[in-house]
């Protein structure tokens, strides 16, 4: 099943799971030698009978090798689905059980692995019963003009979280630029709701589904809208536009904008859907993306194992193309309460889309969570609505960077809020409560997206410090055993909470 940071093991509006860390792997294109001239054959003998898998082959970032490589992946039994050669990796298909072992001997390779452990299935849907939802305020135009007269949204009295980081009153400053798109990498996005019409942005969409961008009208959209919020509700917190008519966003005047990498059925997220969307970004100007998900299969991607080192690097390439292409990439820290500074955790749920998982103990320092573990990615922990630490949020010193509202079913508001949770869009006009970092994230996408409308040449590096000197830091408790570090720095906030409000004032 997914990945979310809002909802796997849990009901719908129940806490997330997933994970996070903060390591250092040095995956940048071109950083192995050039590969000998020669066409390379695959070493291993080609056989056929296996499920159908999809690998990614990473070889060094340049056009002849990664067309010798291409040429090898057909000799190994494979078909090549897409390449990316600006940073050398290769999506294939193969039913050859040999297929990865072959390509890892080819030079000019430097990593291959399948990206899943179940065989490819053709695209369905199921429906597993809509969310709790919140009634949506009735519309009119009378209505519209009082609220934004009043300069609150219909249903803004519920969201705690815009004053906790000042979102509400950096509005009054500056809503943002429609020069910065967030992409909100996910389940897909309804960009037909009231509240993310406005802000929606059609020509920096797309379906990476298959591991190849489709930017055909509506690849974007959920599957199924009654299982597949995720990506909508997401959306809503970080560009909900303030029109008078339901919720606002962090950041209600930049653009947002959907690449669904999600599967069909199981929403799960594959490595090579997870490439093509930081590409994707890349190649159109997107100036943030936001991640609140782990990739599947595997919560923590080994370097010891071949397949998850191959996943690791194939996704650490593709992020740091983005990066290099001027984009904020900001991250979930996932939901399991894991000190992620701990010298041992113990994963029980991976692979996840086979059955049944097997427990193993991993070394955090060797197995990594991407995207949110990866070189230049912010990685956000979650606080509830009195500034703690949410209860299932990630930890660990050195490991999170900044936090942001998540949502925490036990802090509850100063009423009217009276729910603890986040407060946000829903496919087909709706709205509801969830919690996780997957809801942290895009407060934190948000106010990045922000400091980009305030600091437009500034790079993701310097983005990154301004966010992190900005950020309030509650620091640790007596009661919290659990959280080291200082009042600057900890492992429960990081640098500490963000604000919307600095964000627009420098």
């Amino acid at each position: 099943m997914a990945h979310l940071r809002s909802r796997r093991r849990h009901s719908l509006l129940a806490v997330p799971v997933g994970l996070a860390l903060t390591a250092s792997l040095g995956f940048l294109p071109g950083a192995a030698s050039a590969a000998p001239q020669g066409t390379p054959q695959a070493k291993a003998p080609v056989t056929t009978g296996g499920p159908l898998l999809s690998y990614v082959v990473n070889t060094t970032a340049d056009r002849a090798t990664v067309a010798r490589v291409g040429k090898a992946v057909t000799a190994a039994g494979g078909s090549v689905l897409t390449s990316y050669e600006r940073i050398g990796v290769i999506v294939a298909h193969s039913t050859n059980p040999g297929f990865a072992a072959a390509l890892r001997a080819v030079p000019g390779v430097q990593s291959a692995g399948a990206t899943r452990t179940a065989p490819i299935v053709p695209a369905a849907t199921t429906d597993i019963g809509p969310p709790e939802k919140v009634k949506p305020p009735k519309s009119s135009s009378l209505s519209a003009s009082r609220s934004l007269a009043s300069g609150k949204e219909p249903l803004e009295s519920l969201q705690w979280d815009l004053p906790a980081i000042k979102a509400d009153q950096a509005a009054k400053v500056n809503g943002g630029s429609r020069k910065v798109t967030v992409g909100v990498i996910d389940t897909g996005v309804d960009d037909t709701h009231p509240d993310l019409a406005p802000n929606f942005s059609r020509s920096q969409s797309a379906s990476c589904v298959s591991g190849k961008a489709d930017t055909s009208a509506g690849a974007w959209r959920p599957f199924d809208p009654a299982k597949d919020y995720h990506g909508t509700h997401v959306a809503g917190t970080i560009a909900a536009a303030r029109n008078g008519i339901g919720v606002a966003g962090v950041a209600p005047g930049v653009k947002v904008s959907a690449i669904k990498v999600s599967q069909p059925k199981t929403s799960s997220f594959y490595a090579e859907s997870v490439v093509c969307a930081f590409v994707f970004a890349a190649e159109h100007d997107i100036a943030v993306t936001n991640n609140s998900y782990y990739v599947d299969p595997w919560m923590f991607n080994c370097t010891t194992d071949p397949d998850q080192k191959a996943i690791a690097e194939s996704i650490g390439r593709a992020t740091k193309y983005a990066e290099s292409k001027g984009t904020v990439n900001v991250a979930s820290a996932g939901n399991s309460n894991f000190d992620l500074a701990a010298k041992e955790i113990t994963d029980a749920s991976s692979p996840n889309d086979t059955k049944p998982p097997v427990t193993r103990k991993i070394d955090p320092s060797v197995c990594l969570d991407v995207p949110a573990q990866l070189p230049g990615v912010i990685t956000v922990a979650a606080t509830g609505a009195k500034s703690a630490k949410s209860y299932y949020s990630n930890y660990g010193l050195g490991q999170i960077d900044v936090a942001a509202p998540g949502g925490d079913q036990f802090q509850l508001p100063e009423l009217p809020g009276k729910d603890g949770r986040i407060l946000s869009t829903l496919p087909g006009g709706d709205y509801g409560f969830l919690q996780g970092t997957s809801m942290a994230g895009p407060h934190v996408a948000g106010v990045v997206a922000l400091l980009k409308s305030t600091h437009p040449r500034s790079t993701p590096q310097e983005i990154q410090w301004i966010l992190k000197a900005q950020a309030h830091n509650p620091g640790c408790t007596a009661a919290d055993k659990a959280c080291a570090g200082t009042a600057q720095v900890n492992g429960f906030y990081g640098y500490g909470i963000v604000d919307a409000l600095a964000a627009v004032q420098d």
